[in-house]
């Protein structure tokens, strides 16, 4: 016997996704033209590697925009467990753009590099750092909070990101005053910082991805505390399987609970029931199989 619940679809987070979504855009749009500006003028390479950053932000807010419509539909013929997972395919999208950006900031500071460096005089790059890194440590509490309520890996590897703009940006002011005060070869060396930095962030975001996108079971105690919480509902003598598995950003869980067999239909089916939503209280769980068997059967 077995009782299925359809896909969950939580009131306001429509809301939510536009918020993150318009925040993102419109605050990489303001910080690239800035920075952009702010390299130009001034020749700073560290600088210039935050600019190719912000720049590779403003082209995954677009992409999140495709990606995050897309995971919204309903179930339909051609994809009848939802589209959840165009969510994750979205983050995972988002981490290749972070890697070129990347790229592109390690190669202008080993050239710069190589070239003997160059001594940046403080003023306007350190005022647009200091900026930058205010603008994105708001932004990085806020895209955050969203990302916990919804549970989306685009929107977490978004603030992740949002979290190593802070750090690079602070990386690259102490390039610049190290260039003015030490030596020029400080704002190189930053920059090449700013480069691990953006590599490092997007390792880990990949990694989270791509566990949500192969299907990845949950962690063991999350496992472990759905397992209790089935068996907490009267009438459930003990759960003898369950499996988890990443559909998108939410969990399906599959569980099978052994009853007594001589419950009436009723009775079993309210156990079922009762079951189902204990399962999906877990903000983790998007949708329960739960399947009915006597004591007895394995």
């Amino acid at each position: 016997m077995q009782s299925i619940r359809t896909q969950k679809s939580k009131p306001g987070e429509q809301a939510l996704y536009r918020t993150a979504l318009i925040i993102t855009l419109c605050g990489n749009t303001l910080l690239v033209a800035i920075k952009w500006a702010a390299a130009y003028f001034s020749g700073s390479v560290a600088l210039l590697a935050d600019t190719a950053n912000s720049a590779s932000d403003v082209l995954y807010s677009l992409m999140m925009v495709l990606g995050i419509w897309m995971s919204q539909r309903p179930p339909d013929s051609s994809h009848p467990q939802g589209h959840s997972r165009f969510e994750p395919l979205v983050g995972l999208m988002i981490t290749f753009s972070m890697t070129f950006a990347g790229y592109a900031a390690v190669r202008a500071s080993i050239e710069r590099f190589l070239e003997g460096g160059k001594a940046i005089e403080l003023g306007l790059p350190t005022f647009v750092l200091l900026l930058a890194a205010g603008i994105k440590a708001g932004m990085f509490v806020w895209i955050r909070n969203i990302a916990n309520k919804l549970h989306s890996p685009t929107l977490a590897t978004t603030a992740t990101d949002n979290l190593s703009d802070v750090l690079t940006s602070t990386a690259a002011f102490v390039g610049i005053a190290g260039s003015d005060f030490i030596h020029p070869l400080a704002d190189p060396v930053a920059g090449i910082l700013v480069a691990l930095w953006i590599f490092r962030a997007a390792f880990m975001a990949a990694r989270d991805n791509l566990g949500f996108l192969t299907g990845a079971g949950a962690p063991e105690e999350l496992r472990q505390n759905l397992v209790a919480a089935a068996e907490s509902v009267p009438g459930v003598m003990h759960v003898h399987h369950a499996i988890t598995e990443y559909s998108g950003p939410r969990l399906v869980v599959d569980m099978h609970i052994n009853v007594d067999g001589n419950m009436p239909l009723n009775q079993v089916h309210e156990i079922c029931d009762q079951v189902i939503e204990r399962l999906e209280e877990f903000p983790e769980v998007d949708r329960a199989y739960v399947h009915i068997e006597p004591e007895g059967w394995d």
